[in-house]
């Protein structure tokens, strides 16, 4: 064979070859972050840390670089890791299992199953980073979601596909709300989503707030607070990835994320790790730039079925404006807030109507409900901002026709609007009960 005919042969067989280096070293460590000195890799790729056990080697994920070193965050703790371990890439990208099966499972931040009974046989594998909707691909949101929950369905009427915020402090409710939501939403399937929940919590969730019938249908995504953030951040973008997974089967989807909270605290967590510059309350910019890419995964597609997102917001201090709650109220459909004062006086589901709103009602309501939901706001509002009068004794009946009304009618519709858990009340049975006290007592 001539030597150039050698060269040519050489010279092909390095095209087909990658040009890259599959392994890195560790050069340091800060708690969060691992710095390596290679491999050759991407944002988002994967690669494996030996940690003097090759059967034992932790997970970690590329999060950036930092003069040419490779910042990676690892998914579990990194016992055992040494200087100078190798990194391995593993060339792929996170992918979780999703399929039928997973119904009536709770799993993991990965798809592994957590509960106790076994494998679960995957469908397909998704990846968890899948980009929002193209917006002429989406659907109108004109079909009403049946929540059960009374305040919820006369007041704040939701559409199939809408993305709604239930904001609320610690200790009001807000995981009694999202079970009740979970059992009586009229949906296919129910996929939930627990991060940075306490494991004992994560235990009353399941069995005692969410119950065995609306485990039948649900998919539990969980990662508790002692997780690493990565592994907290990527148990949300699990819960998309399943619920997209069964929109794409045609079928109405129901996602619960308690909380995005917590999701935007790991997030700052990883992004402050990893050198952002910190802003408003210590965020950085990374977390108002996921947000909403994430809540855009939602909604109903022309040639598919439809996700109806519901995500719980923990606000600091119950302060309304702070900057999670302020960005999510500006990217939502819609927001319910739980009010302390009315959990205090036992008025549960503590739904503060006055504050709360969802910005497709017209779209899902007829002209006479929608006159429904404007009276019984009207009525609250007026007994509220008149109470500390009613209640001193200090209000004249006849100075304020619309103050004599509203003290007639508001102890029958505080009574209507309370529920337990267990009670379920359809959306027309709510209309039908609310029009009557206002109506019939109007007539009175």
């Amino acid at each position: 064979m001539s030597p150039s005919a050698v060269l040519e042969r050489y010279a092909g067989e390095l095209a087909r070859r990658p040009m890259s280096v599959g392994v890195g070293r560790l050069l340091s460590f800060n708690g969060l972050v691992i710095e390596a000195s290679g491999p050759d890799v991407r944002i988002g790729e994967l690669c494996e840390v030996e940690n003097g056990d090759p059967a034992q080697a932790i997970r970690a994920e590329v999060v950036g670089f930092r003069e040419g070193n490779v910042l990676l965050m690892p998914f579990g703790h990194p016992r055992g890791v040494a200087a100078g371990a190798r990194i391995r890439a593993l060339r792929r990208v996170l992918q979780v299992p999703v399929g039928r099966g997973f119904m009536g499972r709770v799993i993991d931040a990965f798809g592994h199953p957590i509960d106790g009974g076994g494998p679960i046989a995957a469908e397909a594998m998704a990846d968890i980073a899948r980009p929002p909707i193209n917006p002429l691909l989406r659907a109108p949101l004109d079909t009403a979601l049946e929540t059960g929950v009374r305040s919820i369905d006369v007041a704040l009427p939701m559409a199939r596909g809408q993305r709604m915020g239930v904001f609320a402090g610690s200790g009001v409710g807000k995981s009694t709300l999202l079970g009740m939501m979970t059992r009586h939403v009229n949906a296919d399937v129910v996929v939930v989503v627990l991060v940075g929940e306490r494991g004992r919590e994560v235990g009353e969730f399941i069995d005692e707030t969410l119950g065995t019938v609306g485990r039948s249908r649900a998919v539990m995504v969980v990662a508790t607070a002692d997780e690493p953030a990565l592994v907290r951040t990527n148990a949300v973008h699990t819960g998309h990835a399943i619920a997209e997974y069964f929109r794409d089967l045609r079928m109405n989807v129901l996602l619960i994320v308690d909380s995005i909270t917590r999701f935007a605290m790991a997030q700052r967590e990883v992004g402050l790790a990893v050198g952002e510059p910190p802003t408003s309350r210590g965020y950085p910019p990374s977390v108002f730039n996921l947000l909403p890419q994430i809540l855009e995964r939602g909604g109903r597609v022309r040639a598919g079925g439809s996700i109806s997102a519901i995500y719980s917001v923990l606000v600091e201090g119950d302060d309304m404006n702070e900057p999670i709650a302020d960005h999510m109220r500006a990217i939502l459909d819609g927001h319910v807030v739980l009010s302390r004062d009315l959990a205090a006086r036992g008025q549960l589901p503590a739904i503060d109507l006055m504050s709360s709103v969802s910005r497709l009602a017209s779209k899902v309501t007829r002209p006479d409900e929608l006159d429904l939901a404007r009276r019984l706001k009207s009525i609250i509002t007026t007994y509220e901002s008149s109470r500390d009068l009613i209640d001193m004794g200090a209000y004249q009946a006849g100075a304020n026709s619309a103050i004599d009304e509203a003290i007639v009618l508001y102890p029958a519709i505080v009574q209507a609007l309370c529920q337990t858990p267990e009670q379920r009340s359809s959306r027309q049975e709510s209309i039908q009960l609310l029009g009557r006290i206002i109506s019939g007592e109007r007539a009175a």
